[in-house]
């Protein structure tokens, strides 16, 4: 599961990004005024307040989107009032502003974070207000960006998020995250297709996968929300306490955290509202013990992390930690992102997702975890859920890691799984039972 995170350092190629902001007009103006489009754009807003928050009359709404997005955060504000909020306030960022840091900016500036920004967000959670995102972007934004400033300027962002980050990660409130197609993400996903229409096609994929092309989407995420939760709940009917993952360039031995607890689809917020936080979702996950890892995974997909694409991902675990990883492309990224702090070596998160997931059929490799994770399975490494250990809700941190519950700064989620992807359980007793084979339920 990909946390609700709020990011302000996206920045990119001067020429290419100048390219897409010249064509953006164009490409939205023709694709995005069909009456076919305008009723999935408003079905989309409409899943995304009804099924994803769950708002409730008189609940604010603290929402976080780029400039391309202003067609559909205006939708789902325009839903929020109608199921009863009592405020919308949203958020938006600039790309190509932050490009004017990056070029620009002293090098002290990226050891700085708008840490006022972050505690009135976190302050607006505490004081009741429910959270969403609307991801998309270039996800090779940072590729060509200096690897030491792009890790101090994300770590600076992680610190001063912190407060608002613990508040989501505990469920303290209801939140969701849903996608908007945006011109760059479109021509990274289609590259040899027109942009208008590699914009067509791209917004097509996030209506199918987030159910907006169908007749009635309340009830068939309804229905798909039930088929998850019976997953999870086979899985915590086996109380296995370890799973182990083996594939091409993968035998992974994964522990999990005592007293872990399987989800999926949505859950009750501490605030009491029912949510369904990530919009796709297609998986089941819990917390591991961040002391029980063991063993070297290959990754299945690129990671998209912060603008830069990292690839072939190698990592081995020794006692629960990263002692060793690797990348093909990005390596210097990886590398820093696992020294954010002592947590981000080990993992915070285990997630079972089918090869034959809507999104792995697709065919497409959308480069953003928001999707991409829910068409394998994955692990995360940081940090951990609470909600994932019984009662985590209200233990206080101490006792989380003493179940095993990771702590730290990030939550980074990459693929680990295909179709050449076998798992097994493992009991406390040390019996292995088929879990999964060539990346499908065995039951």
């Amino acid at each position: 599961m990909i946390l609700a995170i709020l990011s302000v350092v996206n920045a990119g190629r001067s020429g290419h990004n100048e390219r897409m902001t010249a064509t953006t007009v164009s490409v939205q103006g023709e694709y995005a005024q069909t009456p076919e489009f305008e009723k999935k754009l408003d079905r989309l807003a409409e899943v995304a307040v009804r099924a994803g928050l769950g708002i409730k009359p008189g609940q604010e709404l603290l929402m976080t989107a780029t400039l391309d997005a202003v067609p559909l955060a205006r939708r789902i504000t325009e839903h929020a009032y109608k199921a009863g909020a009592s405020l919308v306030t949203t958020i938006f960022a600039d790309e190509q502003s932050a490009l004017i840091r990056f070029r620009n900016a002293s090098d002290a500036s990226f050891d700085a974070a708008p840490s006022w920004l972050y505690e009135a967000m976190a302050s607006a959670y505490r004081s009741g207000a429910a959270r969403l995102a609307i991801a998309g972007g270039d996800p090779s934004l940072l590729s060509h960006e200096d690897p030491d400033k792009v890790a101090r300027a994300n770590r600076a962002t992680s610190k001063a998020y912190r407060p608002a980050l613990e508040l989501i990660s505990r469920h303290e409130i209801n939140w969701t995250i849903v996608s908007c197609a945006t011109p760059a993400w479109a021509a990274a996903v289609f590259p040899k297709l027109a942009p208008e229409e590699a914009f067509a096609r791209l917004w097509d994929a996030i209506f199918a996968a987030s159910r907006a092309d169908q007749p009635d989407p309340l009830a068939a995420w309804q229905a798909h929300d039930a088929k998850l939760h019976a997953w999870a709940d086979r899985l915590n009917a086996k109380r296995y306490s370890t799973l182990h993952f083996r594939g091409p360039g993968t035998d992974l031995r994964v522990g999990l955290a005592d007293d872990h607890l399987w989800l999926g689809g949505g859950t009750t917020a501490r605030n009491g509202v029912y949510c369904i936080p990530n919009m796709p979702t297609e998986e089941v996950f819990t917390t591991p013990h961040k002391n029980r890892v063991d063993g070297r995974v290959t990754s299945t997909k690129p990671l998209s992390y912060q603008g830069t694409l990292i690839e072939e991902i190698s990592v081995r675990f020794e006692g629960g930690c990263v002692v060793e990883a690797h990348a093909s492309k990005g390596e210097q990224i990886l590398q820093r992102m696992i020294e954010t702090d002592e947590g981000a070596r080990r993992l915070g998160e285990v997630s079972l997702v089918p090869h034959s997931s809507p999104i792995a059929s697709s065919g497409l490799l959308f480069m953003n975890t928001l999707f991409d994770e829910n068409a394998a399975c994955h692990i995360a490494l940081g940090q951990a859920y609470a909600n994932c250990v019984k009662n985590g809700d209200n233990l206080p941190p101490e006792q989380l890691a003493a179940k095993g519950a990771n702590t730290s700064l990030i939550h980074v989620d990459w693929m680990i799984g295909s179709n050449r992807i076998d798992v097994d359980g493992i009991t406390s007793s040390g019996a292995s039972e088929p879990v999964m084979r060539s990346g499908e339920w065995v039951f």
